[in-house]
């Protein structure tokens, strides 16, 4: 299947795309095109115009400041969280592996990805764990920071204006011995998450859980925040099942879960309980005392 007829436009920057979207509201931007194309191709997406930024190399970085925030531009592909030396951040390697195929992730777009909005997606989940936020740029270099737990609003719709362009996601540091884990369960390896969830811990210097936070894919309309469902692991040095058993109880009741032909919404609840519990589990054993490391 074809998509329906559109203009095409080459952007040089991103104030020239920026541009584009302020003078029409029916032009969408082309990054990876491995989420927008499909949804053409099916006619459940008919923009006018599409603004191709694959030029716009300064769109395509990822840098650690001095004070340790970790910024992705929105061009970079996603292949590149799997394999850049320069990125601390293991919730996000993890995440990134669950993402589709190799194929798919060389072109696919981290910026792209969090302007989809799919609820199945993983990076989404990863990157609300880890307290993330964007940056969208709009008409006359104006730009705004929205936390990655705001930008979802509902099924494949975000709260970027028609004019506004996503182009960078900051990630805040770890604190010193932190530990991450990402679970998933998907029909087959690559296939859109039944359900997911991303867990980030940290520890004090006595061993003690000081912070504790956690998201969720496939289990609603968007990506779910999990981090109250944490909430008694503050504060404890050892994990029993009866903590466990506690945490996913919360979790299984921290969102409204979607019914569909994969999974029961039931099953859905059922599902996160699981994952939650062993994902925290594999966070707390592979915890490490040096900064931002672990890994489940």
């Amino acid at each position: 299947m074809k998509p329906p007829p559109f203009d095409y436009y080459r952007a040089r920057s991103r104030a020239d795309a920026v541009g584009v979207l302020a003078e029409r509201a029916d032009a969408k931007i082309l990054a990876g095109g491995q989420s927008l194309i499909p949804l053409m191709n099916l006619r459940l997406a008919r923009p006018a115009v599409l603004v191709d930024i694959n030029a716009v190399s300064e769109l395509d970085y990822i840098t650690v400041g001095d004070d340790g925030t970790t910024r992705v531009g929105s061009l970079c592909r996603q292949a590149r969280l799997e394999t850049d030396s320069g990125l601390h951040q293991p919730l996000l390697r993890q995440a990134a592996r669950y993402v589709a195929h190799p194929q798919v992730r060389a072109r696919g777009t981290v910026g792209g990805c969090l302007a989809h909005a799919d609820p199945a997606s993983e990076l989404p989940a990863a990157l609300m764990a880890l307290d993330a936020a964007v940056t969208a740029a709009g008409p006359g270099g104006t730009t705004r920071e929205i936390p990655v737990k705001d930008l979802a609003s509902g099924f494949l719709t975000t709260i970027l204006a028609p004019e506004e362009m996503l182009v960078e996601i900051m990630i805040p540091p770890q604190p010193p011995r932190s530990a991450a884990a990402f679970r998933e369960i998907a029909p087959r390896h690559g296939d859109f998450a039944t359900a997911g969830v991303a867990v980030q811990l940290s520890f004090d210097a006595g061993g003690s859980c000081s912070t504790a936070a956690a998201a969720g894919c496939g289990l609603s309309a968007a990506a779910v925040d999990l981090r109250p469902a944490l909430q008694p692991l503050i504060g404890e040095a050892a994990l029993g099942d009866p903590l466990l058993a506690e945490v996913a109880a919360r979790t299984t009741g921290a969102f409204e879960p979607t019914d569909d032909l994969h999974a029961s919404a039931q099953d859905r609840r059922d599902l996160a309980g699981v994952l939650i519990a062993d994902a925290i589990r594999s966070a707390w054993n592979g915890r490490s005392s040096r900064d931002g490391e672990g890994a489940g």
